[in-house]
């Protein structure tokens, strides 16, 4: 199916955001996501289905002043 992650069209074959972080090859307990623009929390994620379109947006948290 085809996404949008971060700006970019994507396919993917995940199905749930936790496949999908997997596939990307992410540490789910380093990143923050949104689908769809809503906040998706950690344990969420595998409830969290994909369908075609879905915009997904991965963060990783900076440090900085």
């Amino acid at each position: 199916m085809r996404i949008e992650v971060n700006g970019r069209t994507l396919e993917t074959s995940a199905r749930t955001l936790k496949e999908l972080l997997a596939e990307l090859d992410h540490d789910e307990r380093a990143v923050a996501t949104a689908l769809n623009c809503d906040f998706v929390r950690r344990e969420a994620r595998q409830a969290a289905a994909l369908a075609e379109g879905d915009a997904v947006e991965i963060v990783s948290p900076r440090q900085g002043g």
